[in-house]
C-alpha cells in the first residue's frame, strides 16, 4: 500500500466486492488511483484502522460504507480520531462515509428487485436450494426479499459472490445510493491524485 492515498474501510469482503465490481462496471481502476479497499471484518474494528491510517497514523484520505446497525460504531470512531464531534449522517457523508439502510444485500435487492436477484441465482445454478430455503417453516412466511437476503447470508462464500453477481446485474442508473455516493466520492479524491501529484 506504498502508494496509497485513500482507504475505503468497508465492513467484510462482500462490501469489499461490491464497491470493486461497480468500480469496474464503471470503467474505474481503483489502485492505480491511489485507492484501496480495506475489508475490516466488522464495524468495531473502526478504531483499530483509523489508527493505522488517519490522522494519527499515515494521514491517508478515508472513506467508508458501513449497515445502519453499525453506523454508530463508525461515528464513534470517527469522532475518537479526531474527525469530528456530534456526528449526524450528514456529516458522515462529508466524510465519505455512506450508511446502507440495513446491508448492502438489502440495497442491491431492492435496487434489482425479487425477481431479477432469482435470475442471477438460477444463472448460477442455485435456485433449487433457495426454493429448499423458502419452504423452511423459519422462512415458509417471510417475504421473498427477506428469503433472499437470508439465502446470500447462508452458505461459505456466498455473500461475496453474490456481491459482485448482483452489482453486474445492476442497471446502472439504478445503483443503490450509498455504493454510488461512495464511488462518487471516490473520483473528487482520484481527480485530486492526478491534479496534485504526491503528497
Amino acid at each position: 500500500m506504498s502508494d496509497t492515498r485513500a482507504v475505503v474501510l468497508v465492513e467484510g469482503a462482500s462490501d469489499k466486492s461490491a464497491v470493486e465490481a461497480l468500480a469496474e462496471r464503471r470503467g474505474r481502476n481503483l489502485a492505480p488511483e491511489g485507492i484501496s479497499i480495506v475489508a475490516m471484518g466488522g464495524a468495531r474494528s473502526i478504531g483499530t484502522y483509523l489508527g493505522r491510517f488517519g490522522p494519527s497514523g499515515r494521514n491517508l484520505r478515508l472513506a467508508g460504507l458501513c449497515d445502519a446497525g453499525e453506523e454508530g460504531d463508525i461515528r464513534r470512531g470517527l469522532e475518537r480520531a479526531g474527525l469530528g464531534s456530534d456526528l449526524t449522517r450528514g456529516d458522515l457523508e462529508a466524510l465519505g462515509f455512506f450508511v446502507c439502510v440495513a446491508d448492502l444485500e438489502d440495497e442491491l435487492i431492492r435496487a434489482l428487485g425479487t425477481a431479477a436477484v432469482e435470475r442471477v441465482i438460477d444463472a448460477e445454478g442455485e435456485l433449487g436450494s433457495f426454493r429448499t430455503l423458502q419452504r423452511q417453516p423459519a422462512w415458509r412466511e417471510g417475504t421473498t426479499h427477506d428469503q433472499l437476503r437470508r439465502f446470500m447470508g447462508a452458505g461459505s462464500g456466498r455473500k461475496i459472490r453474490y456481491s459482485a453477481l448482483l452489482v453486474a446485474a445492476l442497471d446502472l442508473d439504478r445503483v443503490p445510493r450509498p455504493l454510488d455516493l461512495l464511488l462518487a466520492h471516490l473520483s473528487g479524491v482520484a481527480d485530486r491524485h492526478s491534479g496534485t501529484g504526491r503528497t
